[in-house]
């Protein structure tokens, strides 16, 4: 890309939201009815954040406070993350980040008790008993309304690569699915889900809003599902197309990632210097090539032919170099390297459960072991 003017003073505030898994420690599969008093201990010790059930009782989820910068959300992060597993371990119980646990059943999950999601089950049946999914919605707070959903369009090619360097659900039900993240596969199934549609203002965000309620499909923006979408709740652009990470080092990469773009896209676009986007269907295309190929995809929207992962986030990388340092967060932002090289945590689920069938492991004892790995990797750096 062309080199531009240092990056102005643009301020932008962070936050997270993470779903995690309860697990029962000696099946190592979901806990389909938890202690309620996991909840209850959770959201009465989480300080400044948010602490809440989800869709599934197997659900909890947490939200950071409003972040200024990678180093304060780091420190949220370990705050929340810890609050869970303190809370599930006092009930012994243990706290799993994927998006999917390996072999746990959908038709042995129960919903919560909330008229909420009482209506969406009655309302979408089995597309939604089977979403015992969690993802990781990352929320960037900068500019004004029409400046955010520009932005969000003018990042729509960069969501596979979001997507592909956090995958964590290679497994469904007890099979390999092929798949880095099935979580999007099975996401597909509800409406209004997927990429975005390109648009230049908020009021044609509004519009959209304002025609699904007019036909009674939609309460409110919040049941937009798109893979990112201005937030319904808070003055920010949100993006929702990631897989949780294990690690809590890979989340903090991606966030770093995501709100050095936003700057550089800003930045760009005071320029007048945005480029056009590829064809929506080449978008649509590498977002199912993340899916599929993770940290091995080849994508078509970064040149004319296609281009491996490594050169187009390196090419990135160099690039958001200025807006990392005014961020404070280089290291972060180079760690998203590290994730191409070395592996997500689809890749090290896959990796444990061929090594333990070579060793002469059975399938469910294979996959019992890449639960443990993943309820270690969760823990480890986080908890005391």
């Amino acid at each position: 890309m062309e080199k531009h003017s240092r990056p102005d003073k643009l301020p932008v505030t962070l936050g997270v939201e993470e779903e995690f898994f309860l697990v029962d420690p000696e099946s190592r599969d979901l806990l389909a009815d938890p202690d309620p008093r996991i909840f209850e201990f959770c959201a009465g010790n989480c300080g400044p954040h948010g602490v809440t059930r989800e869709f599934l009782r197997s659900q909890i989820e947490t939200g950071t406070n409003v972040s200024t910068s990678v180093s304060g959300l780091r420190k949220a992060l370990l705050e929340t993350r810890r609050t869970v597993i303190e809370g599930a371990e006092l009930y012994g119980v243990v706290v799993m980040a994927a998006s999917m646990h390996p072999f746990a059943a959908w038709q042995k999950q129960e919903i919560t008790q909330r008229v909420r999601y009482e209506q969406f089950e009655q309302t979408f049946q089995d597309t939604v008993r089977r979403s015992a999914l969690s993802g990781m919605h990352i929320h960037a707070g900068f500019a004004d309304a029409d400046t955010r959903v520009r932005i969000m369009t003018a990042m729509r090619r960069y969501l596979p690569l979001f997507h592909a360097l956090s995958g964590s659900s290679p497994f469904a039900e007890g099979r390999e699915t092929g798949f880095k993240s099935w979580r999007l596969t099975l996401m597909g199934g509800l409406p209004r889900t997927g990429m975005p549609p390109v648009l230049d203002n908020y009021a044609q965000f509004e519009r959209i809003v304002t025609q699904y309620r007019q036909r009674d499909f939609i309460r409110d923006g919040s049941e937009l599902w798109w893979d990112m979408r201005p937030s319904h709740a808070y003055p920010t652009l949100e993006m929702r197309v990631c897989d949780v990470c294990t690690r809590l080092e890979d989340a903090l990469a991606i966030a770093a990632l995501y709100i050095c773009l936003i700057r550089f896209l800003v930045r760009l676009e005071k320029d007048g210097a945005i480029t056009d986007e590829p064809p929506a269907e080449i978008i649509a295309e590498d977002r199912w090539i993340a899916q599929r190929y993770g940290v091995f995809s080849h994508f078509g929207g970064f040149g004319r032919g296609r281009t491996d992962i490594g050169d187009c986030l390196a090419g990135l990388v160099e690039d958001l170099a200025a807006d990392a340092v005014e961020l404070g967060c280089e290291a972060e932002l180079r760690h998203t390297l590290a994730i191409v090289r070395d592996g997500t945590g689809a890749d090290r689920q896959l990796d444990l459960y061929r090594l333990c069938r070579l060793g002469g492991d059975s399938h469910d004892r294979a996959l019992r072991r890449v639960v443990d790995a993943v309820l270690e990797e969760t823990r480890d750096g986080v908890a005391g």
